[in-house]
């Protein structure tokens, strides 16, 4: 294959694709509106040709983490093309890569679909935020959109703490400074208690791995820090859930009393299928009130704090069944396409018939 990485790329942006995948005995496929496709142009790939494509574009650091564990994650950027992130795996003895673009810009909490009451807790002084949901369902794009509100909204310093960066934020009212695990330190934890003693007013994390980031993230937003990072989990119940389980049974109780004075909100998210616009996002919403603080120390059951979200839209909260039954009202969505993800469909059946929605 005489194709570079670049042309190969350029040529899955022309398309409009989001995703790349490169396997040996497959041509080059793509992802266009949720759809994989074949590009055009191309023989299916020997393993010379994955090999040379991943030495293309892989750092020191991914090279040498890939010859370890025989899988990396890094991004790889072009000026006119933007950035990628990423991913490199050995399958059956060859090279696979997954590439997926990471859109220039930052949107609007509008133009996602999550809700204004966010500008509040992004623009608080100090506390914990956390993105979460499964893998490819826009925790990246949320958090850079967090970033971008606070970057263009208020004049504060912001450290990003990234494996790897994925999206470039230039200064605007704030000022900046994106850091790269491998590159520019080599311990996340340490890191952030690095950031604790700089000039520094927001703190993002890429994700919440070990109990080591979860404490540093913790102790961050205690001494004044607003801190935002992400976690690959369901929903706020099992994201708190999760959290607390990262530590000994010993520190837990402590653990729960931190986190129900420093959490400020959890969104969760899912993006699901549309007809016509590829993917809608929904969203559920956890934000600090009384009740979710006792919550948090007290271990009561997950269906309580449902509850709480469902009955606290004063408090910007929202569950995944009110924001999607709110997407099938506006016609954004079909209801056939959330009711595998709600989790009452008759209930969300019988409120869109109210709203005059044909089910």
């Amino acid at each position: 294959m005489t194709n570079t990485i670049d042309a190969l790329l350029r040529q899955a942006v022309d398309r409009g694709a989001s995703d790349i995948h490169l396997k040996v005995g497959s041509r080059p496929i793509v992802r266009i509106d949720g759809d994989l496709r074949q590009l055009d142009g191309f023989e299916p790939l020997r393993p010379d040709d994955t090999k040379a494509l991943a030495e293309e574009i892989f750092t020191a650091r991914a090279a040498e983490v890939f010859k370890q564990r025989g899988s990396t994650d890094f991004a790889y950027g072009l000026h006119e093309l933007g950035r990628f992130r990423a991913t490199a795996f050995r399958q059956r003895g060859s090279v696979s890569l997954v590439l997926r673009r990471v859109v220039p810009g930052s949107k609007s909490f509008a133009e996602l679909g999550l809700p204004k009451s966010l500008e509040k807790y992004v623009s608080a002084k100090s506390g914990l935020i956390l993105v979460t949901g499964p893998s490819g369902s826009g925790k990246t794009t949320t958090i850079s959109s967090m970033i971008d509100w606070i970057n263009s909204n208020t004049g504060k310093a912001i450290l990003t703490i990234e494996d790897p960066i994925e999206v470039l934020h230039p200064d605007k009212r704030s000022v900046v400074a994106q850091r790269e695990l491998g590159v520019d330190f080599t311990d996340v934890a340490g890191a952030i208690r690095g950031a604790m003693r700089h000039d520094t007013d927001v703190i993002m994390v890429s994700e919440v791995a070990g109990p080591d980031v979860a404490g540093a993230l913790i102790d961050a937003a205690e001494t004044g820090h607003l801190v935002i990072s992400s976690m690959r989990t369901s929903d706020p119940a099992d994201t708190i859930s999760r959290l607390i389980s990262i530590f000994p049974e010993s520190q837990q109780q402590v653990i729960r009393r931190q986190l129900a004075s420093q959490l400020k909100c959890v969104i969760s998210q899912l993006l699901v299928d549309a007809d016509d616009s590829g993917h809608v996002l929904a969203s559920e919403v956890l934000t600090s009130n009384e009740r979710v603080q006792e919550w948090i120390i007290g271990d009561e059951d997950a269906s309580y704090l449902v509850d709480v979200m469902k009955e606290s839209g004063f408090y910007g909260m929202q569950t995944f069944d009110q924001s999607m039954l709110n997407h099938v009202i506006a016609g954004t969505v079909g209801i056939d396409a959330v009711v595998p993800f709600v989790r009452n469909p008759h209930e969300l059946r019988a409120k869109a018939m109210s709203a005059g929605v044909a089910v």
